[in-house]
């Protein structure tokens, strides 16, 4: 088997202690997976102890096509029998009942130290295959980037959950071992009253909001009130105005209408009295020219 160059046995390393770690993971996950009770929780760890094994074939893969040989199952003898006699040294602890349980060590208590080595684990190997990552960038080895990279992403999104579930775990160990009276240092009765009290006035804020908001559409439909009868009003005063001017416009053409008849009718009469003072200056002159004739025939006969 030809030597490795510098790049690739720095990858074969990194990449040897990721497996070893993997293989390490393996055994815990299933002790963990035996002693959990919780569903999701179960189901989870079921799941991501999937996802380990194939990371630890596809690590391994990858370092046998870089010319390395894999040292990860070397490393795991000593540990799988230290997690054997974990799991062991916890079965026990949980048979003896309450005894235990005043140690601290209830069904709760054994789920969140299962969770907090779990997070830390993945912690471990989130460091890892960021390393691997980086390391395989910077060197021009594309194909190792890209498993690290994918091995990642599942890491952080089991470290994701673990971080979610240990809060839970922690308040669940709260309840089982420490009495009601000791929690929340002894202030209990005063925060439900503090509660109510809160949510009352925030029931009393609410409603006096809701009544102000009432109050505030009263004034809006009154305001719209009051300008639809000013509207009203204008509309009436405006048809008032031009029916006044209408009634004095009538008035004005009967008036002017009316002199005009007067006009015609004075001018009528002065016609019919010029005519008669007319006719009376003829009848008179015909009288005075008869009286003359009548004066001169008499004169003649004379």
């Amino acid at each position: 088997m030809a030597e490795l160059n510098a790049r690739d046995t720095k990858l074969v390393q990194y990449l040897n202690e990721a497996l070893t770690k993997e293989k390490q993971l393996e055994q815990a996950l299933e002790a963990h997976i035996s002693m959990t009770t919780l569903a999701p929780y179960r189901k989870r760890l079921q799941q991501h102890l999937t996802e380990t094994k194939r990371h630890a074939r596809e690590v391994e893969r990858r370092v046998k096509r870089l010319g390395g040989t894999s040292e990860g199952i070397s490393g795991v003898v000593h540990d799988a029998a230290s997690v054997v006699q974990d799991v062991a040294a916890k079965g026990a602890a949980l048979a003896q009942g309450p005894v235990h349980m005043v140690r601290g060590t209830s069904e709760q208590e054994v789920l969140l130290k299962n969770a907090r080595t779990e997070f830390k684990e993945e912690a471990e190997e989130i460091a890892h295959y960021t390393a691997i990552q980086k390391l395989a960038e910077t060197v021009g080895d594309r194909d190792t980037a890209t498993l690290a990279k994918a091995i990642l992403r599942e890491e952080k999104r089991m470290a994701g959950f673990l971080e979610k579930l240990i809060p839970r775990l922690t308040k669940s160990v709260a309840q089982a071992e420490i009495p009601a009276r000791e929690r929340n240092g002894g202030r209990k009765r005063t925060t439900s009253r503090r509660k109510t009290t809160s949510r009352s006035r925030t029931t009393t804020g609410r409603a006096r909001t809701a009544s102000g908001r009432s109050r505030t559409t009263s004034a809006r439909k009154r305001s719209t009130s009051g300008r639809k009868r000013t509207t009203s009003a204008r509309s009436a005063a405006k048809r008032t105005t031009s029916s006044a001017r209408g009634t004095a416009r009538k008035a004005t053409s009967r008036a002017r209408s009316a002199a005009s008849s007067r006009s015609r009718s004075t001018s009528a009469r002065s016609g019919s009295t010029r005519r008669a003072s007319s006719g009376r200056k003829t009848t008179a002159r015909k009288a005075s020219g008869r009286k003359t004739s009548a004066r001169r025939t008499t004169a003649r006969s004379r």
